[in-house]
């Protein structure tokens, strides 16, 4: 199913780049030595894959199956564990496999977790929501706007359906308190518009869009809605408040950081990087290295690329 087309990177403003002088092979006997014997060795699983793009590791998991016959992505799972685990998976999926499964996985069972379909959702183009929409229902044979749906509820559920299905409301936005008014006009999706929506809003209200949605709003709504705003003006900001937010204080939300240190490495994380310093004058990788610990802050560091 050729969903999209191939680049041998999706961005250029990541840390992780091509490997020179690429060797699939090579590389998959060396994830296979890795895992040989009584223990695993972690360290060469991080100097592998950290240093190949997706497309590099996907061809790294074609030659896997077939010297070894078996698949590296299974192989790997029953080899590691915990949150180096959950990194070297994501590393592996193509990204929005990746995307479908983290959604996937943040409406299993009891609870959702609901930061995951914000931060997905409302950060993706129009064009990476298609493909994630195409993957999820060939993965997990149901449309991933019948899941939301059966996820979640009310306001928050019908801003979420509309980021998934690209709603283009015509007409003239009509700004009040009124919640659907907000949809109606956030879920326009075209950047330019949306801006200059803002600048008009401040000029007639005097306030900055994002302090009346706080003041309007709580809860999920207020997190998509302030989320949707802040992707639109500085995706790159908003990932490194996110960074920032999931290792502030006492514990470490590991979703949050996996999921964006994975899914922006080949993207923008430079840019992240930049943003972060800008933000809390510290850099992101004192702030992962102080953070986390063993292989999983290695793999983190490597991806983060150097302070």
């Amino acid at each position: 199913m050729s969903v999209f087309f191939f680049h041998d990177q999706i961005g250029n403003r990541g840390t992780v780049t091509e490997a020179a002088g690429f060797d699939p092979e090579a590389d998959a006997q060396k994830l296979r030595d890795a895992m040989k014997g009584a223990g695993t060795n972690e360290a060469t699983i991080t100097e592998v894959l950290a240093h190949r793009t997706i497309a590099q590791r996907q061809r790294i998991k074609e030659a896997f199956k077939q010297s070894v016959g078996k698949d590296l992505a299974d192989e790997l799972s029953s080899e590691l564990s915990g949150n180096f685990r959950s990194v070297i998976l994501g590393l592996l999926m193509l990204a929005p496999v990746y995307d479908a499964y983290e959604l996937k996985t943040a409406m299993k069972g009891a609870g959702t977790e609901e930061a995951c379909l914000i931060d997905i959702l409302a950060s993706r183009s129009n064009a990476e929501i298609r493909t994630i929409n195409a993957f999820y229902k060939k993965e997990y044979e149901k449309s991933l706007e019948d899941a939301v749906s059966g996820d979640t509820s009310g306001m928050f559920k019908r801003v979420l359906v509309s980021l998934l299905t690209e709603i283009y409301e015509a007409g003239e936005a009509r700004w009040g308190t009124d919640e659907v008014k907000f949809l109606t006009v956030l879920c326009v999706r075209n950047r330019n518009h949306l801006l200059r929506v803002f600048e008009e809003y401040q000029k007639i209200s005097g306030k900055d869009i994002e302090e009346s949605i706080k003041r309007e709003m709580s809860g999920c709504l207020e997190d998509v809605f302030l989320a949707i705003v802040k992707c639109l003006r500085n995706k790159q900001a908003f990932f490194a408040e996110r960074l920032y937010k999931s290792m502030k204080g006492l514990g470490t939300t590991d979703s949050v950081l996996i999921r964006i240190m994975v899914a922006r490495a080949e993207i923008d994380m430079l840019d992240i990087k930049a943003e972060f310093l800008k933000m809390y004058g510290k850099t992101l990788y004192s702030f992962i290295k102080g953070d986390t610990s063993g292989d999983y802050r290695k793999i983190l560091l490597e991806l983060c690329g150097g302070e």
